[in-house]
């Protein structure tokens, strides 16, 4: 299965070089250059992993992080940052993030954990349709 990856930077040509090495490795790619766009776009696509900038202006990475999982909250989320700090990783971890890289991210590490986004997600949404299967039930006493 493809694995569906969006990338959230504010640098274009980051954007574009991360969007090319991804999709060169057979993962279908889309790209935004704030975290607003991509909680728009969220809404209306189905992405297996986000792959975000730790700081971009108006909204940094932590706080889109919490805007995400509460709208989404099966998406996984990789932090990546040109600034890393021990402090920095434990709270995007705490927040639901699957994980918190330094720049220059190497591209084979990432597309594994791409790939260990997809199967997290599949489990989070597996869980959430039993959940409301186990609630249907109830409700109907079976």
């Amino acid at each position: 299965m493809n694995e569906r990856v969006l990338i959230v930077d504010d640098e274009k040509e980051f954007l574009e070089v991360m969007e090319e090495r991804i999709a060169a490795r057979g993962m279908r790619v889309a790209t935004s250059m704030s975290a607003k766009e991509a909680l728009t776009r969220i809404e209306k696509e189905s992405f297996d992993a986000i792959i975000m900038d730790f700081q971009m202006p108006g909204m940094d990475g932590i706080e889109a992080l919490k805007a995400i999982k509460e709208k989404k909250p099966e998406l996984q989320i990789i932090l990546l940052t040109g600034h890393a700090s021990v402090k920095r990783g434990v709270e995007a971890i705490k927040e639901g993030a699957l994980d918190f890289m330094e720049k220059p991210a190497d591209l084979d590490e990432l597309t594994e954990k791409i790939k260990e986004a997809q199967v997290n997600k599949m489990i989070v949404v597996d869980k959430q349709n039993k959940k409301v299967v186990d609630e249907v039930l109830m409700r109907f006493g079976f």
